[in-house]
């Protein structure tokens, strides 16, 4: 039971794999059509919508088309219809030569979804070709002995016609001695034997006339003749024969020329001259004479031109051999060429995009083709490209392939790429095509352009000319042509009271700079601004840099006395007693410069003195002290000068004079100075005790003492009034600053002012803004009368 079981599913498979087979065999042959030939276009063939059962809504929907093998294509579709229409005059003889049937064969493609359905065009032949001869002459030599029922092969005719309208039948002028068979080949063609039917006598007629005419089997028929002059010749009476009437061979369509490819051998039993063969080619058209060529005496066929598989893929040639009579043989021999892989693929572009934008997503770049003339495995062909590029290969419809982008491009990485497109056959050995394409990437706007540093530091001396380059930034922008050309500009300041337009200008096209007038340190010693860089691009991009201008200093101001003060209306004294030891501070220069740096570096020097070697000056502070001990003979009044330098190069300098009184003590009464000291320098003790005793003894002594005590008096009672030491307010420039290491405001300092019960700090004005530390006191009432008689000296100011 279980193995009747089995036998009946093995059955049933058999049965259900027969049926499905039989079924993709009907399901796969093709459908096919036919027209006559030379019908003039735009002829209807069919309606494809019926034929694949398919309305025209449906048909339109899916998309379909016409595909045909190469790329030409001989029909057209209404996509609206679905009526297939012929899209021009097709010549049978053209597209097919000999080959019968003449068939087309093209695919009907649905793309959506994607199914083909394979069709053929069948071309009728129509009868528009009449037979013509190779040769319209044609000389036969018949030896007089030949018995009736010889036969005589003739040239045929040709007729570019197929089927019946092709040869059908030879017929002959009306003779007593010959009569015409049609015969047919092997490849089906009809060719003339000429047949003896009466023994020839060349002394009763030596030459024989005739008229061979070919017609062919259409309606109506066609024909075409030839002349036959028949010569008749005395005692050959045995003709050549071959070993084969039909020799087969087959010769690689790679064979090289010279190459043997059969030697044909006839023999004839005549004796002598008549017993010679020679051999020849029969009827040899234009093709074969080109490609082989024969020995005429040993029969060897060999290659003459290098044959080609996929122009001619078989030759027929006839070989005659000939006895020195007139006796002939016939002999065929077919020759069929192998097909080689000879041929490489061919690349055909048709479309080519270049440049691709950047940033672009999927793109096509290039459509191609490709061909191969081999057959079989010979012309199957792989398609490639390069590894670690960002392109692929689609294929398309046959043949065709597209190549597209992977993702979209960046041309500051790559901006152009070289393609190399690999096309090899599967035949051996394997051959392969390369077509090489450039594909450029064009640029867009998509980078800012960059400095090369995101800040920079400029430095220019003061008192530079106007117009001075200074400097300048750099930018540089990864883009190529009018997105990658910047112009550079200055952006507004952050301080809005920087008046950056008339400070320096920037050179739009190199971003140079330059200062537009000249610089003062003291009044700016830094400022900073912004640049920026646009491209030209579309949108422009941009990006800054900050700039910082340093001035340096140059030495262009002169050291400045505050103290004592020199433009004052009446000169301070300085008191000194007698008693000071070596060593004692008479007083302090003060002095400031409006530099910076070494620039500002202040040196003290007494230059001029009333007596040299009595006093001293500190080179890096400026305090005035007592060299030596004072004597009764040192005079009581000194004027000294004092020379303020700087360490600028050149050096700058300003001078100072210092009015010094000697005293026994600061209780006891003075005299001040005049307001202008004596230029030349005073006698010795002795000179000027003489011109005392000279002038005590003039009657105008006494004179001189009044008027000296009037002017002195007055002078008392104004200084009473407005103070000790009378300072007139003077102006000094804001912008001084206090000097570090060796200046002269970097100690401290103590300086007794007294004032007057009428007078107070608003007096000494012009120190506040110039010394703000400065702290001026009151010595109480109790110091009143000692400071009236004191008078310029008795004040106290403490520096800081």
């Amino acid at each position: 039971m279980e193995t009747s079981r089995k036998r009946i599913c093995r059955q049933t498979q058999v049965i259900f794999f027969f049926l499905l087979g039989l079924f993709m065999e009907i399901a796969g042959e093709p459908r096919r059509y036919s027209v006559v030939e030379e019908t003039e276009g735009n002829y209807f063939l069919t309606n494809l919508a019926k034929d694949l059962g398919l309305g025209q809504r449906e048909l339109s929907r899916r998309g379909v088309r016409v595909v045909s093998k190469g790329n030409k294509l001989h029909l057209q579709l209404n996509q609206e219809t679905g009526d297939l229409l012929l899209n021009e005059k097709l010549d049978r003889e053209e597209l097919c030569g000999h080959t019968e049937p003449c068939v087309l064969r093209f695919q009907v493609m649905l793309e959506n979804p994607l199914e083909f359905f394979q069709a053929e065009l069948q071309i009728i032949d129509i009868n528009d070709h009449s037979p013509v001869f190779l040769d319209k002459e044609m000389l036969l030599k018949v030896s007089e002995s030949s018995p009736s029922g010889t036969t005589f092969p003739l040239k045929n005719a040709q007729d570019m016609d197929v089927g019946q309208n092709n040869i059908e039948n030879y017929v002959i002028s009306p003779n007593p001695y010959f009569r015409v068979l049609t015969q047919k080949r092997s490849d089906g063609r009809k060719y003339p034997q000429l047949v003896l039917e009466k023994a020839l006598d060349r002394e009763e007629e030596p030459e024989i006339k005739l008229t061979l005419t070919a017609q062919d089997g259409g309606s109506p028929p066609l024909s075409g003749t030839a002349q036959i002059h028949v010569e008749v010749i005395d005692i050959n009476d045995n003709a050549p024969e071959f070993q084969q009437l039909i020799y087969r061979v087959q010769i690689p369509e790679d064979s090289p020329i010279g190459f043997l490819i059969v030697t044909v051998s006839a023999t004839d039993v005549d004796l002598g001259a008549n017993g010679e063969i020679s051999y020849s080619f029969f009827q040899a058209s234009d093709e074969i004479s080109k490609n082989f060529a024969i020995n005429p005496l040993t029969g060897e066929i060999r290659l003459k031109e290098q044959l080609d598989f996929e122009r001619v893929q078989s030759y027929e040639i006839n070989v005659e051999a000939k006895d020195a009579g007139s006796f002939t043989g016939k002999c065929t021999v077919l020759t069929q060429v192998t097909d080689v892989n000879d041929h490489a693929p061919e690349i055909t572009m048709s479309a080519l995009t270049s440049p691709i934008p950047e940033n672009s997503p999927e793109t096509v770049v290039a459509v191609f083709s490709v061909l191969d003339l081999d057959s079989g495995e010979n012309g199957k062909i792989i398609c490639s490209i390069g590894e670690d590029l960002p392109f692929f290969l689609k294929s398309s419809v046959e043949n065709f392939y597209t190549l597209l982008t992977e993702r979209p491009l960046d041309r500051e990485k790559t901006a152009e790429y070289n393609i190399t497109i690999t096309v090899t056959d599967l035949g051996t050995p394997m051959l392969k095509t390369q077509l090489n394409i450039t594909v450029q990437v064009s640029d867009v706007n998509d980078n800012s352009p960059i400095f090369s540093q995101t800040s920079y530091t400029l430095s220019v001396r003061e008192n530079n000319q106007p117009a001075l380059h200074i400097g300048g930034v750099s930018a540089t922008d990864r883009d190529s042509g009018s997105n990658a050309q910047l112009t550079y500009s200055l952006l507004p300041p952050h301080d809005p009271h920087l008046p950056l337009a008339s400070l320096v200008s920037i050179n739009a096209d190199n971003g140079q700079l330059f200062a537009l007038r000249a610089l003062d340190f003291e009044a700016l010693q830094a400022f900073e601004f912004r640049v920026g860089a646009t491209d030209r691009g579309s949108p422009p991009l941009s990006s800054e840099a900050l700039v910082r201008v340093v001035v340096l200093d140059d030495n262009d101001n002169s050291p400045f006395v505050l103290y004592p003060l020199q433009n004052a209306s009446a000169p301070c004294t300085e008191l000194v007693p007698r008693a000071a030891e070596p060593g004692y501070l008479v007083t302090k220069v003060v002095a400031v410069d409006g530099d910076s740096g070494q620039n500002a570096w202040l040196s003290f020097q007494l230059l001029k003195a009333t007596e040299p070697g009595l006093f001293g000056v500190w080179a890096h502070n400026g305090e005035v002290r007592t060299a030596r001990l004072l004597s009764e003979r040192d005079a009581a009044r000194h004027r000294l000068v004092v020379l303020v330098k700087d360490n600028g190069e050149p050096p700058l300098s300003a001078s100072v004079t210092l009015h010094v009184l000697l005293v026994d003590g600061f209780s006891q009464p003075y005299l001040p100075l005049p307001e202008v000291a004596p230029e030349r320098a005073q006698a010795d003790s002795l000179t000027v005790y003489l011109v005392i005793a000279l002038a005590s003894v003039s009657s105008l002594f006494l004179f001189s003492v009044l008027v000296f005590v009037a002017v002195r008096l007055c002078r008392r009672s104004r200084a009473a009034s407005l103070g000790v030491c009378s300072v007139p307010e003077g102006h000094f420039p804001g912008h001084l600053v206090d000097v570090s290491g060796t200046g002269t405001l970097s100690q401290s300092y103590q300086y007794e002012v007294c004032l007057t019960g009428g007078s107070g700090t608003s007096e000494f004005k012009f120190l506040k803004p110039v010394l703000p530390n400065f702290q001026v006191r009151s010595l109480g009432s109790e110091m009143e009368e000692n400071c009236n008689y004191r008078n310029d000296l008795g004040f106290n100011i403490q520096l800081k």
